[in-house]
């Protein structure tokens, strides 16, 4: 196959990727090339570096390069329904990213780099429909994070810094094999969740007194009502109110 050449006979040339920049309204470079068959990340794009947003969607692309991480520019990167494996550490350079999209690849926790945890910047993180059943640990210090899309993975129970994540609101858990725990003052005990589950945190810190004892009574109730098996139930684990109920709203970046 020529190079630069995808899976359909396109042959994305340097001059060919310049023609598909686009300005966005709030003054971004913008690079698309989704939905063209590429079954490889086109060597070209290196020349590019200094473009804001890059648009690889809906491709083929298995791998991406080593020097991902030079592309200093980019704000918004978005690499979803490929067949990625695996996520290069130069990731990590990638200081300036806001969004981050690697939904529908085939990632497995093995495939995410440790490096993911430099991108302080990211608002918006979408991991859904790969085979991850963990998270490295280093996205802790992701403290600017908002939203965060784990569906349809192999998660048994929720990442432990999302406790942590201040300004973290949204987080896509549906269809994940999760479990939770409830104890009874003799043990714990443990059931798998609904397929259908969305989580909603509340951080104590955003909350007056009055609201703060209302919220932790509600709590109680929902676990109560849990275990009397009405469907609905709740935790209150450290400085964070997990409320989850059998409830669905639009999927948090679901493609």
């Amino acid at each position: 196959m020529p190079k630069g050449k995808g899976a359909k006979g396109t042959k994305v040339s340097l001059k060919t990727a310049k023609k598909a920049i686009r300005m966005t309204p709030d003054g971004q470079r913008k690079l698309t090339l989704s939905n063209m068959g590429l079954t490889s990340f086109p060597k070209c794009l290196l020349k590019l570096t200094n473009v804001d947003e890059l648009d690889l969607s809906r491709n083929l692309i298995q791998k991406l390069p080593d020097n991902i991480g030079n592309f200093s520019s980019l704000r918004w990167l978005d690499l979803h329904s490929n067949k990625l494996e695996s996520v290069p550490e130069s990731i990590g350079n990638l200081v300036g990213l806001t969004h981050l999209n690697l939904s529908n690849n085939r990632l497995n926790s093995a495939g995410l780099p440790s490096t993911l945890g430099s991108l302080t910047n990211l608002k918006s993180l979408n991991l859904g429909m790969n085979q991850l059943d963990a998270l490295p640990p280093t996205l802790v210090a992701l403290n600017n994070l908002q939203e965060l899309g784990l569906f349809d993975n192999l998660f048994i129970k929720m990442p432990e810094f999302v406790k942590v994540l201040r300004n973290l609101t949204k987080v896509n858990v549906k269809r994940n094999p999760l479990s939770y725990a409830q104890g009874d003052g003799k043990g714990m005990l443990k059931k798998k969740a609904e397929p259908e589950e969305d989580v909603y945190l509340v951080h104590e810190s955003g909350l007056c007194t009055t609201c703060l004892k209302k919220c932790k009574a509600e709590m109680e109730r929902l676990i109560t009502e849990g275990q009397r098996g009405r469907g609905v139930r709740g935790s209150c684990d450290g400085d964070i109110l997990e409320e989850k109920r059998i409830r669905t709203f639009s999927g948090l970046m679901a493609t």
